[in-house]
């Protein structure tokens, strides 16, 4: 008899990835790059002028990684949609995506001055921190290469719900 639990197990990252899932990672991703561009153009420029010279330092620093952190991201999104909308071949977004390096996410944010920048800066240093990881988390679902080991960072990743998803499937299995 063919049992339907018999055959081969489907590849739920691409799926993930090409679901609503991602149309809501992209539009929070966009959001925050424009909001990013908008506040250093305006409100974080007017707020900088205002810091000691040593937090100035650290608010130049932390707005180019943020910038460039932002610009690497929003690379990445672009592809990814270009492949959502038949535009791109998956083949051609990973290669394309091969050229585009993340930065590393500091593990330790603060020093000296840090705790002195504008809390707005601060704030979307976090978001975009947040955004980092959860594109990653696609990208790795995308190359199927999050394993059955993986433990989930947070409650609602992507890494929970397939935990969640192994879970269930499994006891139905079982």
């Amino acid at each position: 008899m063919n049992d339907p639990m018999d055959k081969a197990a489907v590849a739920l990252g691409p799926r993930i990835v090409a679901s609503g899932g991602f149309t809501t990672l992209y539009r929070e991703g966009m959001a925050l790059i424009e909001d990013v561009a908008a506040y250093l153009d305006g409100d974080g420029r007017t707020e900088s002028r205002h810091l000691t010279r040593e937090t100035s330092f650290v608010y130049a620093t932390e707005s180019m990684r943020l910038t460039t952190r932002l610009m690497q991201l929003a690379s990445w999104l672009l592809l990814q949609r270009a492949v959502n909308e038949g535009e791109l071949t998956p083949e051609n977004a990973r290669t394309e995506k091969e050229k585009v390096k993340f930065s590393a996410t500091p593990s330790e944010r603060g020093g000296p001055g840090y705790a002195g920048l504008p809390e707005r800066l601060q704030a979307y240093i976090v978001q975009g921190d947040r955004l980092f990881e959860r594109v990653l988390q696609f990208d790795k679902l995308e190359r199927g290469g999050i394993s059955e080991a993986a433990q989930p960072s947070t409650e609602g990743s992507i890494g929970d719900q397939l935990a969640r998803l192994r879970a269930a499937f499994g006891r139905l299995q079982g």
